[in-house]
């Protein structure tokens, strides 16, 4: 019969190990052991610092700034995913008639107040921009791509430096304005 050699327990090798420092610090004085034994404590703790609570507090500290900016880029991805699904909804209807296409587009206009003129002919209409604020040009392109069905076939745009607005033109088209004339 084979007899199984075991391996030294983890007690023992501890043992082995320590031994050697136990052995040394009995040589040190007793205030020289209390020294010793204060410094490794001072390690112990700064290692423990530094590894573990340090990082954690720093997460800590982060988090809520952290959570704001994802609640905030959720916030933006919902309102895109409503904005898609109306968009998907409405484009799978039928087309709106062109009178129903130039209301929207003249109301949608008006909202420009002086800054914009327009002007229709065939399947196209264009709109005549003087100083019109950025804002309100951004928020009648939204206007007229939801409400008229009208998408920007051309844009010449330049920004007027005495009124922080856009001076130009921009044409729009959709399948609301080719039905008729």
């Amino acid at each position: 019969m084979a007899t199984l050699q075991r391996s030294p327990s983890a007690g023992a090798s501890l043992a082995r190990i320590t031994a050697p420092l136990s052995a040394a610090l009995d040589r040190l004085s007793p205030r020289e052991r209390q020294a010793v034994l204060i410094a490794l404590w001072v390690v112990g703790l700064v290692l423990l610092w530094w590894l573990a609570v340090g990082p954690a507090l720093t997460t800590l500290r982060e988090a809520p700034a952290r959570h704001a900016r994802l609640d905030a880029q959720l916030g933006q991805m919902q309102r895109m995913a409503a904005s898609a699904t109306a968009l998907r909804s409405e484009s799978t209807a039928q087309a709106p008639g062109r009178d129903q296409v130039l209301r929207a587009l003249e109301a949608a206009t008006a909202s420009l107040g002086p800054t914009a003129q327009l002007s229709v002919l065939g399947d196209r209409a264009t709109a005549t921009l003087r100083g019109t604020p950025p804002a309100a040009l951004a928020q009648w392109l939204a206007q007229v791509r939801i409400n008229a069905r009208l998408l920007p076939l051309e844009s010449q745009l330049t920004r007027d430096p005495a009124t922080s607005g856009w001076n130009g033109t921009v044409v729009l088209s959709g399948p609301g304005l080719a039905g008729g004339g």
